[in-house]
């Protein structure tokens, strides 16, 4: 009787961890608003054609969106006298953007089918529609998410990991979110794209022995050693191809030039270096890997159902 009440209670566990899951669905919005996806890579593809690095600052919209109390737009919303938001975490602060070019989203997709999509899905069509035009891949969504009603300081200073990072921690940090040494792997060549500061990359290029030692030296010429000059200098996270989504970031990493250490401990003597070899010599293969893993990533922890609301304004709730 005892190992039945066990099991009935494991079940029931595993039905509450896959649910919202299951209501996540790419044709969600098939009936609601037919005309969804055009209208946000309109948004997204003009975004773009102004400035190509918006591609990378949508990506990383949304992965530090999903890794603070899952995919559900907290990242988005103002501090007000009553909430404080993830904005001014120290992995956000002076560091995450595009958030106009979601506000302009939103209200393109108002006009098209008010209060029906949610602000975390446009978040993750947006991050797709930005590997896709810049080159890289495409998926299919899956969508239902809501948003949330609260925000998390402390989740965003505790859960992205930061450039410093060494590969345990990140391989312990993206376990806490069930994706794997693969996915850590795979979802980290979003850095193909976009750019970094010089403060997130200073002591790598100044006293890691890891480093390509001409890498360095191209990258100290905008930054220098002295903490506090040039702290918001910025430097491509793929030299080759920065605003191109491509396999670029792997081959980086093989011959020492990976602009931050937690790029570079990818490929280090460790236990992922052969996936890091295997993506820099395949790059099919980190595209399919890439595009399963965004979805992966997306399903962490969404709200569904009746949790959670549709924000009318991304920057602050109903």
């Amino acid at each position: 009787m005892a190992s039945l009440k066990i099991a009935i209670v494991l079940t029931a566990l595993l039905v509450l961890l896959s649910g919202s899951f299951a209501q996540l669905s790419a044709n969600f919005y098939a009936t609601s608003c037919p005309n969804l996806f055009p209208t946000v890579r309109s948004v997204v593809n003009s975004a773009i054609q102004s400035e190509a690095r918006m591609g990378a600052s949508l990506v990383r919209l949304f992965f530090h969106d999903c890794f603070v109390n899952g995919c559900d737009g907290s990242i988005l919303l103002d501090d007000t006298s009553s909430l404080t938001g993830e904005k001014t975490a120290n992995p956000n602060r002076n560091s995450v953007r595009g958030f106009n070019v979601i506000d302009n989203i939103k209200s393109a997709v108002e006009r098209a089918c008010p209060g029906v999509v949610s602000c975390a899905d446009i978040l993750a069509i947006a991050a797709r529609d930005s590997v896709n035009i810049l080159g890289g891949p495409t998926w299919n969504v899956r969508l239902g998410r809501r948003d949330a009603r609260t925000a998390s300081l402390s989740g965003a200073n505790n859960n992205i990991p930061p450039p410093t990072s060494n590969l345990s921690t990140l391989i312990s940090r993206y376990a806490s979110f069930r994706l794997s040494a693969r996915d850590l792997v795979v979802l980290s060549g979003a850095h193909t794209i976009g750019q970094a500061r010089c403060t997130t990359f200073r002591a790598r290029i100044y006293s890691n022995g890891t480093i390509d030692p001409s890498f360095a030296q191209t990258r100290q010429g905008n930054c220098p050693r002295t903490a506090g000059v040039g702290d918001n200098n910025l430097a491509p996270l793929d030299l080759q191809t920065p605003t191109r989504f491509d396999n670029n970031y792997f081959r980086n990493l093989v011959n020492r030039r990976g602009l931050l250490n937690s790029d570079q401990v990818l490929f280090s003597g460790g236990s992922t270096n052969s996936i890091v070899q295997g993506y820099a010599t395949n790059p099919g293969s980190f595209s399919r890997d890439f595009a399963a893993a965004m979805i992966r990533m997306g399903n962490i922890s969404p709200l569904t159902g009746s949790n959670g609301e549709l924000r009318r304004n991304c920057r602050r709730v109903n």
